[in-house]
């Protein structure tokens, strides 16, 4: 009978803990002297318990109160059935008059913040959790969330600075702040802490990096230059620093240094590729307006060649492209086919640059060429019907575009330039007969498209 009294107080000790909290230590065994008959219901009700017979187990629970009712392991373990039962207010009373008559017991206090937890009354939390902060400072994580899931966001901009000062940033932390500083009413504290903060830790690349980012977004530019000017003192390795010093040379359309600049971030593992795409973009709008950093434009691309995120020289080329800068978007275009030669939707974009700047001859071969290495793709055999049209071989453009006509599919416009581009081949050919069917086909699909 012995043994099994301790087995069952180590069963206690076990079951007291709340499921919170497991990683923590166990409370103390130390159980009440209690007569005979309290010893047997509350074993019972460990027993049932364990079974998950709750209502059995609060049953023999409430005859140990009659017997012992100033004894707070009946009301924890009360609460502890209650709360499996999700009987939650008769959970946290027990819990709560617990914590009554013994303000110390930390498991009482977990308890409630269970309760309170499983039932999302976050306010109600609060308090709860400021109390079990006393006994383990690791609660201020669970106060931080709290403070975010109750909206007092200046709280929780506090404590998160605290715990990010005295233990280093977490995950879950930047994400709670960069949430909270989306509402520039935070932003003034936030700029003032990190300045304490670059006074204390000034080799600590990440408070710069903060505050230039929130200088930037509220348009201080002058305060987020002057602090990447001391990001580069402090720390001269920083490629941060060059990141927000480049936008500042482009600004002031110093590109020597702008490009020194670029150069230092693009090798960078420290740096994310999207802002070196963002960085490249800028520097590619820059170069169009100061064309003698073209070849700087063209050394940073191959930064880009592994790049498996974007196409750099291919979306470079459609910048051209867009402003019908052709012979640009040639250059680019053909820079990325080297690479990439069986891009399909880059072969046409080529093939429309070629044609606008009327390079017949280039786009007759290259065209041509394409038809052999895409037998089913139509429009190249368009273009290479087009490009000998234009250059006088009327049979050859002919035959290479009723070769290709019947791959079209459900693509009418691409129809109407076949039969056109067919009726000129026949023009010169001298047979009018053909011209004029293909004429009127091509004419046709046009009206057809406008109804």
């Amino acid at each position: 009978m012995k043994n099994l009294k301790i087995y069952c107080l180590l069963l206690f000790g076990m079951l007291c803990i709340p499921n919170i909290t497991l990683a923590q230590n166990e409370p103390n065994n130390d159980v009440v002297t209690i007569d005979d008959g309290f010893e047997d219901l509350f074993f019972e009700a460990i027993k049932q318990k364990s079974m998950e017979n709750y209502d059995k187990a609060i049953e023999a629970l409430e005859k140990g109160e009659a017997i012992e009712p100033e004894n707070p392991v009946v009301y924890f373990e009360l609460g502890k059935n209650y709360l499996a039962q999700k009987k939650y207010k008769d959970a946290y009373d027990n819990f709560e008059k617990v914590t009554k008559m013994d303000p110390k017991n930390r498991w009482a206090w977990v308890g409630m913040y269970d309760v309170c937890y499983e039932t999302h009354d976050y306010n109600a939390a609060i308090p709860i959790v400021e109390k079990l902060v006393e006994f383990k400072e690791d609660y201020k994580e669970d106060l931080t969330s709290l403070y975010m899931n109750t909206q007092q966001f200046d709280k929780a901009l506090d404590l998160i600075n605290e715990l990010n000062a005295k233990y280093g940033k977490s995950d879950k932390r930047e994400l709670y702040k960069a949430d909270i500083l989306k509402d520039a009413k935070y932003q003034s504290a936030e700029k003032n802490n990190l300045l304490d903060q670059i006074k204390k830790f000034p080799k600590d690349e990440s408070n710069y990096i903060a505050l230039i980012y929130l200088y930037s977004e509220s348009n201080q530019e002058e305060k987020a230059l002057e602090v990447a000017q001391k990001l580069e003192k402090e720390i001269p390795t920083s490629d941060w620093a060059q990141v927000s010093l480049f936008k500042f040379y482009l600004n002031n359309n110093d590109g020597d240094n702008a490009v020194k600049a670029m150069n230092i971030v693009f090798p960078s593992k420290k740096i994310d590729s999207k802002i070196k795409h963002r960085m490249l973009n800028e520097f590619l709008i820059f170069s169009k307006n100061n064309p003698k950093y073209e070849p700087d434009l063209d050394r940073a691309i191959a930064y880009f060649d592994n790049d498996k995120d974007v196409d750099v020289a291919k979306e470079i080329a459609k910048f051209y492209y867009a402003k019908s800068d052709w012979d640009k978007a040639i250059k680019y275009f053909e820079m990325h086919l080297k690479d990439e030669n069986d891009d399909v939707e880059t072969q046409i974009l080529l093939m429309q640059a070629y044609t606008e700047k009327q390079q017949f001859g280039v786009l007759a071969k290259k065209a041509d060429d394409l038809t052999q290495l895409f037998p089913t793709q139509p429009q190249f055999y368009y273009y290479a019907g087009l490009a000998n049209n234009q250059l006088g071989q009327f049979k050859k453009a002919a035959t290479i575009l009723e070769s290709g006509v019947d791959f079209v599919v459900e693509d009418e416009a691409l129809e109407i330039n076949f039969n056109i581009q067919l009726g000129e081949a026949y023009n010169g050919l001298g047979d009018a007969k053909k011209k004029e069917k293909y004429f009127t086909k091509a004419n046709e699909l046009i009206q057809k498209q406008k109804k």
